[in-house]
């Protein structure tokens, strides 16, 4: 928890812009992976995977390392690799774009929607070749791609589709969570996401073929564990029962995390609303968000974001957007991205954590007001 300290200014201790709740439940779950010696992949890993799968109404879920090595496992499953090319967003975390290549496939990156910074399924067709294999959209700072679009595109172009859903648990479109739109999805339990493991990912699917592959993959090949012979290639992308207990800790969570996290973002909404240079990231009818972070687009973000830190308040700047990322060095950059530009340059994410209390929210919107000379 945040404590506050008393000072002539009134000056809180350092708010983050995001951090995890943990207490005695998680320690409670932990007390049963210790007791039963099973430290590695187990009975409470197959627990947390059918509490995911239960929650997400996905058939399968298959626990991972990170969601990075599930989003890889998901390309291998769909014999994604050399030649294919995979279409995704400009705007993103790189994981998303980086385990195209582990795949051994090239990353094409695709405008966003400049209200949302989605991926634009509008314009998708300008970046199809003979060699497209597979669309992966990512659902963005606790919102939805337009799946309804996606689908048919891909079904028009006989395109596989991957939902990078890392940000996505408890999101919703059109009623149906995220993830399940797809051939497979995945979501990410990074310390940083609505709900966490410290580290983790999982794949969803409906597929007993992708499922299975993807198994195969994080077992070292075998279909099942404790045997040593091996009938195909695979990797070690295992979960540990210690990530699964925290998880399943989180997990029960998670709806008031949801709840909380509404709260916070209307509060910022209402607040702010007299700002005119602080506008808020669109939110298609259509979509149940979670509000993972509560974000705005303004054009003296830099100054916003610096006043804040004076005033020990943490922010966060939008994903650099991937054609700017020096690793990739100028590569699979296709034409004009003006939007993902301007949306790098205004976007700026408010604290949004469970732990956040309304003193300090106040604080903050004070400081935010303060700037702009409200």
């Amino acid at each position: 928890m945040i404590h506050w300290f008393k000072s002539k200014k009134h000056t809180p201790d350092f708010i983050p812009q995001i951090e995890p709740w943990i207490d005695k439940q998680e320690l409670k779950q932990l007390k049963r992976v210790i007791k039963s010696t099973y430290v590695v992949e187990h009975d409470l890993t197959k627990e947390f995977e059918d509490v995911v799968s239960s929650y997400s109404g996905a058939k399968h879920a298959v626990a991972m390392t990170n969601g990075t090595v599930a989003l890889f496992s998901c390309l291998k499953a769909l014999g994604i690799g050399p030649g294919d090319e995979v279409l995704v967003p400009n705007i993103t975390f790189v994981a998303t774009a980086n385990a195209v290549l582990l795949a051994g496939a090239t990353p094409v990156f695709c405008e966003v929607d400049a209200r949302n910074a989605c991926m634009d399924v509008s314009i998708l067709h300008k970046y199809l070749t003979d060699n497209t294999a597979a669309v992966l959209p990512v659902h963005l700072y606790g919102q939805a791609v337009d799946m309804e679009e996606l689908l048919k595109f891909c079904n028009k172009y006989d395109l596989f589709c991957i939902e990078d859903a890392a940000q996505g648990v408890g999101v919703k479109f059109n009623g149906k969570h995220v993830g399940t739109f797809g051939d497979c999805g995945i979501y990410s339990y990074y310390g940083n996401k609505t709900i966490t493991c410290g580290e983790g990912g999982v794949v969803v699917t409906e597929s007993d073929q992708i499922k299975q592959e993807c198994f195969r993959l994080k077992n070292h090949g075998r279909d099942v564990k404790g045997v040593f012979v091996h009938d195909h290639i695979g990797y070690n992308f295992s979960f540990t029962d210690m990530q699964a207990a925290i998880g399943i800790a989180q997990m029960n969570k998670l709806s008031k995390v949801i709840c909380k996290k509404k709260k916070i973002y209307e509060r910022y909404m209402e607040e702010l609303s007299c700002i005119r240079d602080l506008i808020p990231l669109w939110i298609d009818s259509r979509t149940t968000p979670v509000h993972w972070f509560t974000s705005f687009l303004t054009s003296d973000r830099e100054n916003l974001s610096k006043h804040l830190k004076e005033n020990n308040i943490q922010t966060r700047l939008f994903f650099c957007p991937l054609h700017m990322q020096p690793c990739y060095k100028g590569n699979y950059a296709f034409g004009s991205y003006k939007k993902s530009e301007e949306l790098y340059d205004t976007g700026i994410s408010l604290p949004s954590s469970y732990n956040l209390e309304w003193k300090q929210q106040k604080y903050i919107i004070k400081n935010i007001k303060h700037f702009f000379g409200k």
